[in-house]
């Protein structure tokens, strides 16, 4: 919870400083997200190698295990296809790019606001980002909350596909300790495909 706050901290001062004209115009908005977005994903791609069980989690791996990461990208588009039918401001596909977030909101933010900038315009792009922003946080702070309940009455399995991509970092200690020490390396697999599709998923849909 103390992450999501700094995360939501960062992007207020961000967005008044944008409000206020402090970024140089040399380094346009779009540039700089656009840079900002592949160092994150450097980053995605050097914690998941520099991680020491990475030989451990890959010897486990069942075909089995894959289900559960599959179904939890299945759900949430699903989900954010039927939400799409109560909200009349964005488009399915819109809707469909901030469910694709996972979980993960500093990558899915700034990709949306960065996709959609050509045919949303600037300021629409940016709204999609924040709502994406914000339902990825929710989702984080759900799982925090909820992960107790979700597996007394659902079972061990539901704070994982709560999490979404959370469940290798942020969220595991509290799935670990609600559902259990032999669900860690299924998190953590399961973290780390969820993970792996959001920029391919987002991308598809701002696409669309």
């Amino acid at each position: 919870m103390k992450t999501s706050l700094i995360i939501v901290g960062f992007f207020i001062l961000g967005f008044f400083g944008g409000y206020a004209d402090l970024l140089p115009e040399s380094l346009g908005g779009s540039e700089l997200s656009t840079y900002v977005l592949y160092l994150l994903m450097f980053l995605v791609g050097l914690s998941i190698g520099s991680d020491r069980r990475l030989k451990e989690i890959l010897r486990t791996l069942r075909p089995k295990v894959l289900l559960v990461p599959l179904s939890t990208i299945v759900g949430a588009l699903v989900g954010a296809a039927l939400i799409s039918l109560i909200i009349s401001r964005w488009s399915p596909a819109d809707c469909m790019a901030v469910g694709s977030g996972m979980g993960y909101y500093s990558l899915s933010s700034i990709l949306i606001a960065d996709l959609r900038e050509a045919s949303l315009g600037t300021q629409t792009a940016a709204a999609l980002g924040t709502v994406a922003l914000v339902s990825n946080i929710l989702r984080e702070l759900f799982t925090f909350l909820g992960a107790p309940l979700l597996a007394r009455y659902f079972g061990p399995l539901a704070p994982i596909n709560a999490g979404g991509a959370t469940t290798m970092d942020s969220t595991l200690p509290i799935i670990t300790r609600t559902s259990g020490e032999k669900w860690v390396f299924v998190a953590i697999i399961h973290g780390a495909l969820t993970d792996l599709s959001v920029p391919f998923l987002v991308t598809f849909f701002c696409s669309l």
